[in-house]
């Protein structure tokens, strides 16, 4: 399947994305490092908002 823009990833979705353990996605998540929202007791999250919060990732390592 192909991921739209607006597309709903669960943790595990997000992990592979970007190559990290599930369970690192969810702490992340928790700690507030990564943008997502809990639905029925799982972190989903907002694809538009995992690769926005990339690009300010590099664009911070840019500015060093």
């Amino acid at each position: 399947m192909i991921a739209m823009e607006n597309d709903i990833l669960d943790a595990k979705e997000v992990a592979r994305k970007l190559r990290l353990d599930e369970q690192t996605v969810k702490r992340m998540a928790n700690r507030g490092e990564l943008p997502g929202f809990k639905l029925a007791g799982r972190w989903r999250f907002r694809s538009e908002a995992i690769n926005a919060h990339i690009k300010k990732l590099e664009e911070k390592q840019e500015d060093k």
